[in-house]
């Protein structure tokens, strides 16, 4: 039913409002709504949060949008992690009525006796509402008191009296107390507060067989890496400024139907198989990989991350191999074919002949209660992120289910997704509960593409997926990386560590690992997902091979520059040249000066362009008279800038500006 005050199309809701929208402690985000009324009397809005305590936080009051009729917006920010809910509040405001209305009458000489007679009526109705015990309300009301006892005054120019009430002192407590007539409410709506790592990380992944591994330079024979030789390379991650190191699974790999390496089907004795055909003799998803070591292996591993300062995020694959030992105690738990075979895996024209989908129909509350027995087992050795495979080929109902079960005793576990297919099943998914997702990113190369998917990720569904950009995947090496050389690479990473709150690098890309397995495939040549790679690192590192100094400055200015641990922040500015992006972002800082970062990069990894770039400077929370100090993060350099600039980016050089606003001069 609609409110005295209509208030309508409130944002932002998630699924009518039977989902929580997406928060995060310490992220502003914002609320909107199409409020309007009869006539020509003036209207006052507010945003009121209520936290997971029950206590309601004190009003926020929305702004009408400058252009768009009747829009009005607040931001509001929890500041405690758990289930919120937001109402939006609006009234008839009878102070702003009269303002308006003697702005013009009493200059005109209209009402001019009337006009003052109601304006003591409301203003004595404001100051009745003040606790003298406070003392901040008491000062308001002796503010108010004497501008009343002024504009009363009959002996004093009329112009002269609306002035006192017009004066700012007076304005600032009439605004901060308003009186509200014929109040609706609408809501309340849920929200829910996540801690802030949910937003905001960088993630890195490697594949712990391959961390430490050995080849014998005779034979050729490689020897597994282990959880002991991995953590050895942690101390790199960690010093490259990543916080989560992400494991692809490492359980026990099956050997009925194992892949070769490059994904062949004919295996020899030594190749070790694909780490997502979960399961063997040696056990399922609750089991270790032999090679990698035991339980207290794994924990040793997790607790070196942790003194590090680093989360370690570990594979929900939830799929198996043919001798998965589910295979013969659940087979209701897969397809059973015409033929009687079950089902494997397929993405046409790819096979997975070592892979069995899981059927979720023939036993819902088996299989539900399984996974959810899995979940907590590693999450009692120390786990608290996961990525999920290919969740979008499972139900949307179990992962609700999921969540929810995981969100209700434990809400600091974190899941992504890796759901690269159709943008309702994406959204779909983070609705229901995944905190992060993967993207389209790595196949958005374009300035004009990338400016699209900025806008779209940032202002359109961030209250239902929060983005994590992967430059690159064992599976995903886009053409870009395969012929752009080692300024795409710069490129790519640039992007992706200032456009999101949160990204990831697949170990390699710091080597520049850019081969396919054939023209036109986005798989590595000799993929790891089927193979050990053995990395000399040292080598890369002694002979500067190596974009790691590269990535760990991007980290850096991460941590440094609050603007860009946000997602809902962006904005796009304009260039010349349809190879130049900028974009910016912008964070304000308590007690100091907004944080603010502009990010001019060129797409082009082949060639230096130049141009003019042409900032929108009230996005930057400047004038168009302010000129401004930008301090390049990359490179070191100092440049006075204003609405208009050139910039020339080769990136044979650097193919980024990463600038921070100064001051301005």
């Amino acid at each position: 039913m609609v409110g005295r005050i209509p208030v309508m199309n409130v944002t932002p809701l998630v699924d009518l409002g039977r989902q929580p929208a997406k928060a995060t402690v310490g992220e502003p985000f914002p609320v909107t709504a199409t409020i309007f009324r009869e006539g020509h009397d003036k209207l006052g809005a507010e945003v009121v949060l209520t936290g997971p305590d029950g206590r309601r936080r004190a009003p926020v009051r929305m702004t009408k949008h400058a252009t768009v009729p009747d829009h009005y917006q607040a931001w509001v920010t929890p500041d405690a992690g758990g289930a919120w809910s937001f109402e939006v509040m609006a009234w008839s405001d009878p102070l702003a009525t009269w303002q308006h209305n003697a702005a013009l009458k009493i200059p005109a000489g209209v009402d001019v006796d009337l006009m003052f007679t109601e304006a003591r009526i409301l203003v004595e109705r404001v100051i009745a509402s003040l606790d003298p015990r406070d003392p901040a309300a008491a000062d308001a009301a002796q503010v108010l008191q004497g501008a009343l006892d002024a504009a009363t005054d009959g002996n004093r120019p009329p112009a002269a009296r609306l002035a006192v009430l017009e004066a700012p002192d007076v304005t600032g407590v009439l605004a901060t107390h308003p009186i509200r007539e014929l109040v609706t409410v609408e809501g309340p709506y849920p929200a829910y507060a996540d801690r802030p790592e949910a937003l905001t990380s960088n993630w890195y992944e490697f594949f712990p067989r391959s961390e430490g591994a050995t080849k014998d330079v005779k034979t050729g024979k490689v020897t597994s890496g282990t959880f002991t030789t991995a953590a050895k390379r942690l101390d790199a991650v960690a010093a490259m400024g990543f916080d989560v190191i992400y494991l692809p699974p490492i359980h026990p790999i099956g050997e009925v139907n194992r892949k070769g390496p490059n994904n062949t089907l004919d295996p020899g004795p030594d190749d070790t198989g694909s780490p997502w055909a979960i399961g063997s003799k040696d056990g399922g998803h609750d089991a270790i990989h032999p090679n990698l070591g035991s339980f207290e292996d794994f924990d040793a591993f997790v607790a070196k991350a942790g003194s590090l300062g680093l989360e370690v995020a570990l594979d929900l694959a939830l799929q198996a191999a043919p001798d998965h030992p589910w295979v013969t105690s659940h087979p209701e738990w897969f397809t059973t074919r015409a033929d009687g075979t079950i089902a494997y895996a397929e993405n046409p024209p790819k096979k997975y002949q070592d892979i069995y989908p899981i059927n979720f129909d023939n036993d819902p509350t088996g299989i539900s209660q399984e996974v959810l027995r899995i979940v907590r087992l590693w999450m009692s050795h120390g786990v608290r992120i996961f990525r999920v495979d290919n969740p979008h080929t499972k139900p949307v109902a179990f992962w609700e289910w999921l969540l929810k079960e995981i969100r209700r005793t434990d809400p600091d576990v974190i899941f992504l997704a890796e759901a690269f297919t159709r943008p309702a099943m994406m959204r779909g998914l983070g609705a229901v509960g995944f905190h992060q997702s993967y993207t389209y990113f790595t196949w958005r190369n374009a300035k004009w593409e990338i400016e699209e998917y900025l806008r779209e990720l940032s202002h359109e569904t961030d209250h239902l997926m929060r983005p994590n950009f992967f430059v690159n995947t064992p599976d995903i090496l886009h053409a870009y990386l395969q012929y752009g050389g080692p300024a795409a690479f710069k490129i790519r990473a640039a992007i992706a560590a200032t456009g999101s709150p949160s990204w990831g690098v697949y170990a390699g890309y710091e080597l520049y690992e850019h081969v396919a397995v054939r023209p036109g495939s986005e798989e590595y040549l000799d993929s790891e997902k089927y193979q050990i790679r053995v990395r000399d690192w040292d080598g890369a590192e002694r002979e500067h091979r190596t974009l790691a100094p590269y990535l760990t400055r991007l980290n850096e200015i991460r941590r440094q520059h609050p603007a860009l641990q946000l997602l809902r922040n962006v904005s796009i500015h304009w260039s010349d040249d349809e190879n130049i992006l900028v974009f910016s972002k912008r964070r304000a800082v308590p007690g100091g000066h907004d944080d603010v970062v502009i990010v001019v990069v060129n797409v082009d990894p082949h060639a230096a362009r130049e141009t003019t770039v042409h900032l929108d400077l009230g996005a930057l929370g400047l004038s168009s008279t302010d000129s401004f100090v930008v301090h390049d993060e990359i490179t070191g350099a100092d440049w006075s800038w204003g609405e208009h600039n050139y910039v020339r980016l080769d990136p044979y050089l650097e193919p980024a500006h990463i600038l921070s606003v100064r001051r301005p001069r």
